[in-house]
């Protein structure tokens, strides 16, 4: 049992009636271009294995039957009995055996990966069971379907003849979704896969409709790609009683009526044109601006050159004047230094000229001490030579109370007294008057020289005071040695 009921381009859904071993296939490739979310078993199972149950118990109870007769029947009897009864209880319990093997076959069933099954017992909907491996141990238990749950199913639906705002229809508007069942038992139940088709068409439609209403003409194609957020949660209100949830949605293609499309075509063709005219006019402005920047740009260069030619005529003008300037600052340096140098040398002359009147001088003072020596030697040869001329006194002492102070004695005293000098020897006595002469003539001499020597000592001094006047006069004035001028 498959049929579709969106029957245009677009995608359809259905469900399918299959064998367990071709649910994977149907669920994940659907049926001849059909989506496939819902799938209906066959169950093979039946109550063919209560034969066999009831063919053991037969078996059991004939050879519960064959025991009971040998033991109530004879010899014979009871022999042919008991052989007979023990193969039919063999094949008895091999036949229950059999029949619980075949229930316990038939009542596991395995539920793919992303999918559920709908549990019913009696045709009553008990709950739905995720994948794996179960066991329906009642008879009358049943999965009527498999539903896909993780899958996001997609789903094109085309629209025909959508207005827009102007009221012009539309050629088509591609609407493509992608959807998702939360809730198989309420997607079975109430709605099934062939009427979720219809409704889900339906409501895609109307929902396409309603955003065409709000476009212009002109601007159809910006429906291509725009968000349709808003009509995703008018979908998701419409179809969440169902069970079902859409994931995403987008518009991935709108198509204009033909004479529109020409329209366009020629809206397009000149638009292209007045591109193209103003791609030339750009092309002819930016060809005329880079001539006006190249002229610009040399006049740049040339006005540059002439920069570079005036600061270079400028930095050797500078060069020249600093070269000039560190000349005259050398030769002002040079002139210095020859003035200083020849102050220096006269410096160095007035200082010897100086050290020599001031050895000079002390020659004077050594040659005053030398005569002040020579004097004092000359004048003790002086003095020797006049204490040896003086006259000699001689005193004759008489013993005091003698009384002899005659004429007599006085007069051979003096004549013995020659005899005695020349004979003895006898020291010298003091100086008369003599002595007083020599010692004044001493004194007078040596005043000449201490004059003499003083008036030299001054002459020294004075004559060592004028150089050195004159030399500070010099310098303070910037004149050499000699009354020369600074120069420079």
């Amino acid at each position: 049992m498959s049929h579709s009921v969106n029957a245009g381009s677009g995608s359809s859904i259905k469900e399918s009636l299959a064998s367990w071993g071709d649910l994977a296939g149907l669920l994940r490739g659907g049926d001849q271009g059909a989506i496939v979310p819902v799938v209906i078993p066959r169950d093979n199972r039946g109550l063919r294995w209560t034969v066999l149950v009831w063919f053991g118990f037969f078996a059991l109870c004939s050879a519960l039957m064959m025991t009971l007769n040998a033991l109530v029947g004879g010899v014979a009897a009871g022999v042919a009995y008991s052989v007979l009864s023990v193969p039919t209880l063999i094949v008895g319990v091999l036949s229950i055996a059999a029949a619980g093997l075949w229930w316990w076959r038939g009542s596991i069933i395995e539920i793919e990966e992303g999918t559920h099954g709908i549990l019913t017992r009696y045709g009553a909907i008990v709950r739905p069971i995720g994948p794996g491996r179960h066991y329906l141990w009642h008879p009358w238990s049943r999965v009527d379907f498999v539903v896909d749950t993780r899958t996001e199913i997609p789903y094109t639906a085309p629209v025909l003849a959508c207005p827009t705002r102007e009221n012009v229809p539309l050629k088509s508007i591609e609407f493509f979704l992608k959807f998702q069942i939360t809730d198989p038992i309420r997607f079975v139940t109430i709605i099934g896969a062939s009427n979720f088709d219809l409704v889900l068409s339906s409501a895609v439609q109307d929902a396409i409709r309603q955003r065409s209403r709000q476009v212009n003409t002109e601007s159809a194609y910006d429906l291509r790609g725009s968000n349709v957020e808003d009509m995703r949660r008018l979908l998701n209100g419409q179809l969440e009683k169902y069970g079902v949830r859409i994931t995403g949605c987008n518009i991935p293609d709108v198509q204009l009526p033909n004479q529109y499309q020409q329209h366009l075509a020629t809206r397009e063709r000149v638009a292209k044109e007045l591109v193209a005219y103003e791609q030339e006019w750009e092309l002819t402005r930016k060809r005329r601006i880079d001539t006006l920047l190249m002229d610009i740009e040399r006049s740049k260069k040339t006005r540059d050159a002439k920069i570079v030619e005036v600061n270079a005529s400028l930095n050797k003008a500078r060069k020249d004047v600093a070269q000039m300037l560190e000349e005259q600052v050398t030769e002002a340096q040079r002139v210095r230094y020859e003035i200083e140098t020849r102050g220096r040398a006269d410096l160095v002359a007035a200082e010897n000229e100086a050290k020599a009147q001031q050895r000079l001088a002390t020659a004077y003072r050594d040659n005053r001490a030398v005569l002040e020596y020579e004097l004092a030697r000359r004048r003790l040869d002086v003095g020797a030579v006049l204490a040896e001329r003086a006259p000699r006194p001689v005193v004759v002492q008489t013993e005091a109370g003698s009384g002899d102070g005659s004429a007599l004695s006085t007069l051979i005293t003096a004549q013995l007294l020659p005899q005695v000098l020349n004979g003895a020897g006898s020291p010298r006595t003091p100086l008369g008057p003599s002595s007083d002469v020599a010692r004044e003539a001493m004194e007078s001499a040596q005043g000449a020289v201490a004059a003499a020597a003083e008036r030299q000592q001054q002459m020294a001094d004075e004559y060592q005071r004028r150089q050195e006047g004159a030399m500070r006069r010099q310098f303070e004035n910037g004149e050499g040695y000699g009354g020369q001028g600074r120069r420079g």
